[in-house]
C-alpha cells in the first residue's frame, strides 16, 4: 500500500523515525492508525453513553416546568450584582 502525505506530515513522520522513537515509517503509521482507532472507539463509547443518558431522561417520570420570566429575572439580578462588584 502506498500513501501520499503533504510535506508537513512527511516531515513529522521522518522526524519521529530520526528521533529514534520509531524504527521505521511503517511503525509510525501503525501507531498513528492505532491512535485513530482508539479515538474512534472512545468517541463511540461517549456517544453510546450520551444516548443512554438521553433515553434515561426521556424515560424518567420527573418533569419540571420552567418559568422563563423568573429565570431571566434571577439572571438579571445576578448580572447586576456582579457588575456592582467590579
Amino acid at each position: 500500500m502506498n500513501i501520499s502525505l503533504n510535506p508537513h506530515f512527511e516531515e513529522l513522520v521522518k522526524g519521529k523515525v530520526e528521533s529514534g522513537h520509531y524504527n521505521s515509517v511503517s511503525e509510525v503509521m501503525r501507531e498513528a492508525l492505532r491512535l485513530l482507532e482508539e479515538r474512534d472507539q472512545l468517541r463511540d463509547l461517549r456517544l453510546e453513553k450520551l444516548r443512554s443518558e438521553i433515553q434515561q431522561g426521556t424515560n424518567s417520570s420527573e418533569t419540571t416546568l420552567l418559568d422563563a420570566d423568573g429565570i431571566k429575572s434571577r439572571l438579571h439580578t445576578r448580572f447586576a450584582a456582579q457588575q456592582m462588584e467590579e
